[in-house]
């Protein structure tokens, strides 16, 4: 047990002067110092409530997710039908009023119908329903309605999908630790510490993404489009406004047919070579590629459009092939619309559209002051201890208040380097790791000092006791892991940073209070040789 290689005094001693060098920008950025930009040293974070920051609660429409699987059913309805042999021909398509409705031409192919159809409903989750409900009125009209129970799972995978679209939005603007969490049914709460910006959020998270790709229906007359008449099969996209004053009004598209974004695989902001201006290069998969080539392809001197959210960002003519699998997206951007529009297509479009129902901007002096009384009551914390220490354990307690340093440096240097963000609970398990972390050195000085009253050798007491002493360090700290580990797994925001922190905490007061001070005291045995402690 008290057996150093140099190799191994090597090893430690720079793991810990490692660990605890990491924690000098933090400490240095919590006196009111900063280090030079160019050393590229990390920092612990700050969360929401020390830091300030924004704080979005975001609503997602019910109502849209019942449109969207009605507009699905729709398509997939139709191509089902033109599949079967011999075709099956239906009219009076209709998906407005909630339902799904049309009419079989011949009746009797109405069961054929029904069986082709039926394969596209299924089990509303673990509920025993259906997702879909099919009825039949007047002998050959079918009504396909979603059911309660599959809109509920609609829009349980619609918020799954759309927390991690969200994350992955802000991910991208480069912040730490954002808390991204569903509250309800239908809302998600978003909060990022550092960014006193809540417009800029906003406007990332508002924007859809929804990309498009429809040919332009060039037998509708702009004087019917106008009045919102269109020839069956196309709808009516309207145009979004340019900063220069580009195309207004609205233009008639076919409804299917398109090619939709969630087929990218990269998109960057570049600049356009003649006018300079920005402009987004997308990247499509093979799949997509491929069926994009197809387009351009069968549509050649055909106008397109390229819409984004229900708007059009424009509607070139298709010169010739596009095989190369890419495209660029032009619309009178600006650089920072550009940049958000890239982000937002690489992140993936959101399934719904995210409202922003409640919004507020956390000042940074709240959290100042509670840093402030934070690190008080660690100095208070800390002073006591190392008295108490010093005077009960002599040259060993020393020993233990240089680990309780070491520990807190380590600690910090750890939450440093993992990019771990630190927030006001964390600071309450900081202080409680501090607390806790001589608990060890008072386990071993007492043992070692009870080996002594046996009549043990100073060497063999010191052994004895660091030896003995650490199996009940060990178990009583992987009791506090697991505690601590589930609260990390199943806990969110100041339940989950105050876990990592006391995780972190424990991992580093052991090592410096069992095996830091064993190196130490093991030195000082070998070269002083005493024949009695002060225990």
């Amino acid at each position: 047990m008290l057996e150093f290689p140099r190799w191994k005094v090597i090893w430690l001693w720079s793991l810990t002067l490692i660990l605890a060098a990491a924690a000098i920008p933090s400490i240095a950025s919590t006196m009111g110092y900063e280090l030079p930009a160019s050393l590229h040293a990390p920092k612990v974070n700050l969360g929401l409530d020390l830091a300030g920051g924004s704080h979005i609660l975001l609503e997602a429409d019910a109502a849209q997710v019942r449109q969207q699987r009605i507009e699905g059913m729709d398509e997939s309805v139709r191509g089902k039908l033109k599949q079967a042999n011999p075709d099956i021909r239906i009219s009076d398509i209709s998906n407005r009023d909630g339902a799904l409705t049309f009419l079989v031409e011949d009746p009797s192919k109405v069961d054929a119908v029904r069986e082709a159809i039926l394969p596209l409903t299924n089990g509303a989750g673990l509920t025993g329903a259906r997702d879909w409900k099919i009825d039949v009125v007047d002998g050959n009209r079918f009504v396909l309605t979603p059911t309660p129970e599959g809109i509920d799972l609609a829009v349980s995978q619609a918020m799954e999908t759309a927390v991690e679209v969200v994350r992955k939005r802000i991910d991208a603007l480069g912040t730490r630790e954002p808390t991204i969490i569903r509250s309800g049914a239908n809302r998600i709460v978003v909060q990022v510490p550092g960014l006193q910006d809540p417009q800029a959020l906003k406007n990332l998270l508002g924007q859809t993404a929804k990309l498009e790709f429809k040919l332009v229906d060039t037998t509708a007359l702009q004087s019917d489009i106008q009045r919102g008449i269109v020839p069956p099969g196309s709808e009516i996209v309207p145009y979004a406004a340019g900063k220069d004053g580009g195309p207004v009004g609205s233009i008639a598209v076919k409804r299917l047919g398109g090619i939709r974004g969630d087929q990218l695989t990269n998109a960057q902001v570049t600049n356009n070579q003649q006018t300079n201006e920005p402009q987004v290069a997308i990247t499509f998969n093979t799949e997509g590629g491929a069926r994009f080539a197809k387009l351009t392809t069968q549509n050649v001197n055909k106008p397109f459009a390229i819409i984004l959210d229900g708007k059009v960002l424009s509607a070139p003519n298709i010169n010739e092939p596009i095989l190369g699998g890419s495209a660029v997206i032009s619309g009178s951007f600006t650089t920072q619309a550009a940049s958000n529009l890239a982000i937002s297509l690489r992140s993936g479009a959101l399934p719904v559209d995210l409202k922003v129902v409640e919004e507020r901007t956390v000042g940074p002096d709240l959290g100042a002051d509670s840093i402030r009384k934070g690190m008080i009551a660690m100095a208070v914390g800390t002073l006591a201890l190392v008295a108490f220490i010093l005077a009960v354990y002599g040259r060993f307690g020393a020993y233990a208040c240089i680990a309780l340093v070491f520990n807190v440096m380590m600690i910090l240097g750890v939450m440093a380097s993992i990019g771990t963000t630190l927030t006001l609970p964390g600071i309450a398990g900081f202080v409680l790791t501090i607390g806790a972390a001589v608990d060890a050195n008072v386990l071993i000085n007492e043992r070692i000092r009870e080996e002594r009253h046996r009549g043990r050798r100073v060497f063999q007491a010191v052994e004895t006791g660091y030896k003995e002493a650490s199996r009940a360090i060990f178990d009583a700290n992987i009791t506090n892991v697991i505690a601590a580990m589930s609260m990390a797994a199943f806990g969110t925001g100041p339940v989950r940073g105050f876990a990592i922190v006391l995780l972190i905490g424990i991992a580093t007061s052991v090592f410096t209070a069992v095996t830091l001070t064993r190196m130490w005291v093991a030195q000082w045995l070998r070269k002083a040789r005493p024949t009695e402690i002060a225990l």
